[in-house]
């Protein structure tokens, strides 16, 4: 079942196109990545998805329902965690939970979710005193008080240390596991990797790519990169005559193999009949970042920290 509904969604500012004939679907409890350097078109996507911009042309549906016509409702079924919020800079954190809960028939269990995000020492913080990295963290814990059903998470990880970027990715898994449809935006590769069941790749406006991660990375070819350290002195034309190695190259100390599947097992047991030990082994596949490189032509973010999940039961008090 599609739970949101992209179709040729065009979004116009003066002269510049943001978002030119953009569709997908995102099926229920799936968590759909949208990827895109600076400038794609991934917040005003999701920005059309949550009802907050309304597409110039195009139709969307979130929860059969159209997100600027039946904005009451969908407010109720949709959490929103924007790239940038912006809250008075005198209220606590408490009294923000408090306030946002109150705009939800069934909450969920504020303090609680505070204690899970890492915010349970900050309730009686003012706004304004918080980190930066709090203020995201308040910003997510705002987006999941209603109970939605489907929660839109821009760059929810930007700004957070390691620890906290663990344990929200946590959170986003648990989320899922209760049946709620994520749709998150994220500059980071693995992070991606990691979360997403699929992911669209906007360039310039328009979906260069639609898939699984993998299935994106596995577009590049099935390729290997061998990197290790031979024990001693190793002639390279030794290996680049083997099946299935395409190239041999070094770097200081470090040799680069590349080439398909079967490689690998030709290198070790030339390498071994040789004496030669294989340091600091290292075997690489194609990656999400391989490929989001090989679609835009643009590098992403540095890799995120992966985390362990932990059950949001109890907190959320499960989906609707």
């Amino acid at each position: 079942m599609a739970v949101i509904e992209a179709e040729h969604v065009h979004k116009r500012y003066g002269g510049k196109i943001a978002v030119d004939d953009v569709s997908f679907t995102v099926a229920e409890g799936e968590i759909f990545g949208i990827l895109g350097s600076n400038g794609a078109g991934k917040t005003t996507t999701v920005e059309c998805l949550a009802g907050l911009r309304r597409p110039d042309r195009g139709r969307v549906r979130v929860l059969g329902m159209d997100p600027w016509r039946d904005a009451r409702e969908l407010r109720q079924q949709v959490g929103v965690q924007l790239q940038e919020s912006d809250l008075p800079d005198k209220l606590t954190v408490a009294e923000v939970i408090g306030l946002y809960a109150a705009f939800y028939r069934a909450p969920a269990d504020g303090a609680a979710l505070l204690d899970l995000l890492g915010l349970g020492g900050a309730r009686h913080t003012r706004y304004r005193k918080l980190s930066g990295g709090q203020k995201q963290r308040l910003s997510i814990a705002l987006a999941l008080i209603g109970r939605p059903r489907v929660a839109v998470l821009d760059e929810l990880t930007t700004g957070l240390d390691p620890a906290a970027r663990r344990s929200t990715w946590a959170l986003v898994s648990g989320i899922r596991d209760q049946g709620v449809t994520i749709v998150l935006v994220t500059h980071f590769m693995d992070e991606a990797e990691r979360l997403c069941d699929r992911v669209a790749v906007l360039d310039a406006g328009r979906v260069a790519a639609l898939g699984s991660p993998a299935a994106l990375a596995g577009r590049l070819g099935g390729g290997q990169r061998i990197r290790f350290r031979p024990s001693r002195p190793l002639d390279g034309r030794l290996l680049a005559g083997l099946p299935g190695v395409t190239g041999v190259s070094r770097t200081g100390g470090t040799v680069l193999v590349t080439g398909t599947e079967g490689a690998l097992t030709a290198v070790t047991a030339t390498l071994a009949r040789e004496g030669i030990a294989a340091e600091q082994l290292r075997v690489e596949q194609p990656s999400l970042e391989d490929a989001f490189v090989a679609l835009t032509g643009a590098a992403p973010k540095p890799a995120a920290t992966a985390g362990v999940p932990r059950p949001l039961a109890q907190t959320l008090g499960g989906s609707r």
